[in-house]
């Protein structure tokens, strides 16, 4: 893990002061850490039966497709406002510092379908709980998720609670 956690760099005051922002770009470049950490983290889902990766908009696009290959699943992007065409199921959630919305097309999923959400980063939780939502809004089943880093210090972990897990690769 040492390896690809000195891969992330810290940056300061981004995107607004007293955030720092983990940038994944020199992990994304080194083709064999990025294989790497795409095997560990569907490792714990290999026997979940997941059907569907639900990723976020936008750096969980890059976990979530490589995820969904790696298990053998389709792919569903969960996207910001006004990126699909109708008709959309959207679900409005806060962030750290504003409000966002998220929207997949109403017929993404099929009820009871398995699905592993994904994202890079879970912070205070609002962007990983609000897939949640939408994934159950259209009838799917959400077995847990994986995302890449865990900032500790915040309740991301504690505001997605028990009732599926979570797996993160690496804790800051």
């Amino acid at each position: 893990m040492q390896r690809l956690a000195s891969l992330i760099r810290a940056v300061p005051d981004f995107p607004t002061p007293g955030i720092v922002f983990r940038d994944i770009t020199p992990l994304l470049a080194d083709a064999g850490e990025f294989a790497r950490s795409v095997a560990l983290l569907a490792e714990p889902w290999r026997a979940a039966r997941v059907g569907v990766v639900c990723a976020i908009e936008s750096r969980g696009f890059i976990f979530g497709a490589a995820l969904a290959t790696a298990l053998g699943a389709g792919f569903v992007p969960l996207r910001k406002p006004g990126k699909l065409p109708p008709p959309v199921v959207a679900v409005d959630y806060e962030l750290e510092y504003a409000r966002d919305r998220l929207e997949a097309r109403d017929d993404a999923l099929r009820a009871g379908e398995r699905v592993l959400v994904a994202d890079d980063v879970l912070a205070t939780g609002g962007t990983l709980c609000a897939a949640r939502t939408l994934v159950e809004r259209l009838g799917a089943t959400v077995v847990g998720a994986s995302v890449l880093i865990e900032l500790a210090g915040l309740p991301g972990r504690a505001r997605w609670g028990d009732a599926s897990p979570l797996h993160a690769l690496l804790s800051y």
